[in-house]
């Protein structure tokens, strides 16, 4: 069996759109499980397509581009690897098999789409400058270009020439370029940690930053990401708590009066402004 016209040119808009989608609205386009259905959707096998996409969305749960790092991207995957089950007819488990390696290539290609990206932002830069705002508004919208193109060829190209397109491409990158690509993943989701510390009012709430790293960077095999943050909402909860029990003894008279200073008062400021490191 092979992909209609129809089926390959529906699947490349579609991930194009899930991929906006994964940028602005989050209705759920960009989920594994919604690009396996509208893979065996469009090509008749609609159960097939729906066991590879589920399967990969499980492997996704916990999984987000927090301060820009590059996850694998299973959607791709889902979409060529429930392709690829249903033109085999060798089931989900050939497509998940199939699937997991392409989303792990395709890390690359999100990379390639960041730094690109970064050449319409820097010319933003310039124009914004120069007080040219339409300007600033175009090449915010040029960023589009790299971010879609990053899904759309891939799954175009993989779906024309079928599988073993995965496997000339695997053997074609050279082992240098590979390498370099994979450290610039490591190094991005540091640099964009960093930015937002830098953006985060962490002189004032550091216990919290310290516990937080405590709990993830030694108690890893009994603590997961889930713990922590439930561990961050208690105490985030409890200081809310607190801070609007001072506040409300302060309005009623039942504890020391403070100053009004237009909405600014010492007693108030750390639940009512928000610190900028510089």
């Amino acid at each position: 069996m092979s992909i209609s016209a129809f089926a390959l040119i529906f699947l490349t808009i579609y991930v194009g759109l899930a991929q906006l989608d994964a940028l602005s609205l989050k209705i759920g386009l960009f989920s594994p499980v919604f690009g396996g259905a509208a893979t065996g959707l469009v090509m008749g096998d609609l159960k097939t397509g729906l066991i590879v996409g589920a399967t990969l969305q499980l492997a996704t749960l916990g999984v987000a581009t927090y301060g820009g790092a590059t996850v694998p991207d299973f959607l791709s995957g889902s979409i060529m690897g429930s392709a690829f089950a249903i033109m085999s007819g060798r089931g989900a488990a050939y497509g998940i098999g199939l699937a997991i390696p392409i989303g792990l290539l395709l890390t690359q290609m999100d990379i390639l789409a960041r730094m690109t990206n970064t050449i319409f932002q820097h010319h933003a830069d310039r124009l914004a400058l120069k007080g040219d705002y339409k300007g600033v508004e175009r090449n915010n919208l040029y960023g589009i270009i790299p971010w879609t193109v990053s899904r759309m060829l891939p799954v175009f190209v993989g779906l024309f020439f079928g599988s073993a397109v995965v496997k000339a491409i695997n053997a074609w990158i050279p082992a240098w370029l590979m390498v370099g690509l994979k450290t610039a993943g490591i190094i991005l989701p540091a640099m964009g940690i960093a930015i937002l510390m830098r953006y985060l009012p962490i002189k004032r709430y550091y216990p919290y930053f310290i516990l937080g790293f405590v709990l993830m960077a030694y108690f890893t095999k009994s603590f997961s990401l889930l713990g922590t943050a439930l561990v961050g909402f208690v105490f985030a909860a409890i200081h809310v708590m607190e801070a609007n029990e001072r506040k409300h003894n302060g309005g009623n008279g039942n504890g020391p009066s403070k100053p009004d200073n237009g909405g600014n008062d010492s007693g108030s400021s750390d639940d009512e402004e928000v610190e900028i490191d510089v």
